[in-house]
């Protein structure tokens, strides 16, 4: 590996944001780590003497500056210590909780270097968490997967691998196909009890682990979308509520709502969750026609954006009667012809103009009573505006319309659920239990469920049960580069070099 990570050497990181905050955390790990710490605190026999998960108080000292004969002190500190193995690198560990200011940070890390600790690197610590069996790769990289995570279900399904779900999944797939390799050496050792290889073995143990394998390395494609987040576009003409929207599902004002056509001339971005689901959220120009170069340019930006979305949004008035009437002039018609191969939703804005608010007993919103009845059949059921069929054949993937009002809030949280269903429909699997964390491990994993295949077709062609047992024990080493109890040193300088320091 290209990082010079030492085992055991004493290692030293700033573990918390470098900005003003009420605390700062120096963590250290690695041989003798106490007894250097020892050198720059105010009780160093205490510090020597606590026991592992105890916390001892004291002063970070400067031994080689003096104050009225003193080494000057320079925080008050508690120090938390943990003793191997019983700690998260496996080595005696200490971290220092301090005041949370820049300087005085700084200076007890630059402190600690100067009496022995070496600078960390990234991902060293989790590095010695893995040497020192506290953790198998699929953990380690799960502890990056929540740091990085951008939704609370993002980290969720990332704290379920760090708990073991994927490891656990590993070896239970493991345990079928060992086993089968075991019944299949007995018949080697035995050939006279069978007449042909697909007699010298139950095949029940291997076609589960295929069935288990296919599903494991299936959900790699969903978690890929909670990690890496989705690309969603708003679009629509001019003054339809896009910005009014993007600003509802971010929380804030960010992007400049007014009535004013071609307000938004260029595309911002943020991310957002849909019910989960992280996404890079775009609010776009609108589309229309416009002798403005400037706008014309931003309008030529939201197309280009948009053939590049997972999903579109494709906002409308729900006033304009013309996407109802199939009325709509040719040159707005041809817009759709962009969003042909994107799914999309389309997304009738303004409902506080009908009053829809009023008959959504779980909006919470009172609405206005004249117009929920303008806009009422004889039942009293509020009248909503529909594609009309000129408008559908020009949008193949359409998915849903859904109705809402950015002003109010009326109908976001069901946009975001129709939004992440939609989402999760296209990325294959609806798994609730988490999966595969990573490209490396569906790699691995898809190898695995391949050699179990051509094992499987050994024994239906008739093959030598050496075939077999070569075949198993391939997809048995594919396995082991999941975990990590088989890996080439260039793919773990990959999964830590990822890491920030001081993890």
């Amino acid at each position: 590996m290209k990082n010079s990570y030492i085992p055991e050497e004493p290692i030293a990181a700033i573990a918390t944001a470098l900005a003003p905050s009420a605390l700062g955390i120096i963590r250290t790990s690695g041989k003798n780590c106490l007894e250097l710490i020892s050198h720059v605190f105010s009780r160093p026999k205490a510090l020597l003497q606590a026991e592992g998960n105890t916390i001892v108080y004291g002063w970070i000292v400067n031994p080689e500056e003096k104050e009225n004969g003193k080494n000057k002190k320079i925080d008050e500190v508690l120090v938390s210590v943990f003793k191997a193995p019983k700690s998260f690198t496996g080595e005696d560990m200490a971290e220092i909780s301090c005041h949370g200011g820049t300087a005085v940070v700084s200076s007890i890390y630059n402190l600690l270097l100067k009496h022995g600790f070496k600078e960390a690197q990234r991902g060293e610590y989790t590095f010695r968490a893995y040497v020192n069996g506290k953790v198998d790769l699929t953990k380690a990289e799960a502890v990056r997967e929540i740091i990085e995570g951008r939704t609370k279900t993002s980290c969720g399904r990332a704290a379920g691998r760090l708990a073991g779900s994927v490891y656990e999944q590993v070896e239970s797939i493991k345990k079928l196909i060992m086993d089968t390799i075991a019944a299949i050496e007995v018949s080697i050792e035995y050939p006279e009890d069978e007449e042909t290889i697909a007699d010298a073995f139950d095949h029940s143990n291997l076609v589960q682990a295929k069935e288990r394998l296919y599903e494991l390395y299936s959900s790699w494609k969903s978690e890929k979308l909670y990690q890496d987040g989705a690309r969603v576009v708003l679009c629509g003409k001019t003054n339809v509520g896009k910005s009014s929207l993007f600003n509802a599902l971010l929380k804030e004002d960010r992007a400049i709502v007014s009535d004013i056509e071609g307000t938004t001339r260029d595309w911002i971005e943020s991310w957002v969750s849909f019910d989960g689901v992280p996404a890079r959220l775009f609010d776009t120009a609108g589309l229309r026609a416009t002798s403005d170069t400037i706008e014309q340019k931003g309008v030529e930006r939201t197309r280009d954006i948009s053939k590049e979305a997972d999903i579109v949004l494709y906002l409308a008035d729900v006033n304009n009667k013309n996407f109802e009437e199939g009325t709509i002039p040719e040159d707005d018609l041809k817009e759709f012809e962009t969003f042909k191969e994107i799914p999309l939703v389309f997304v009738w804005n303004k409902c506080d103009r009908l009053g829809a608010e009023n008959k959504d007993t779980q909006s919470g919103e009172s609405g206005d009573d004249d117009l929920s009845k303008k806009n009422s059949d004889k039942n009293g059921n509020i009248k909503k505006p529909q594609l009309s069929e000129k408008i559908v054949e020009k949008i193949p993937l359409l998915k849903e319309q859904v109705y809402i009002s950015a002003k109010t809030g009326y109908g976001i949280e069901n946009l975001s659920k129709t939004v992440k269903e939609i989402l999760i429909k296209n990325s294959g699997t609806e798994r609730e239990q988490a999966g595969l964390g990573s490209a490396r491990q569906e790699k691995a994993v898809h190898e695995a469920y391949n050699c179990v295949v051509h094992a499987l077709q050994s024994a239906d062609e008739d093959y030598s049960l050496d075939a077999a047992v070569q075949d198993l024990e391939d997809s048995l080493d594919a396995l082991a580069e999941v975990t990590g109890e088989v890996t080439p040193d260039d793919i773990l300088e990959t999964i830590f070099n990822n890491f920030c320091v001081g993890k």
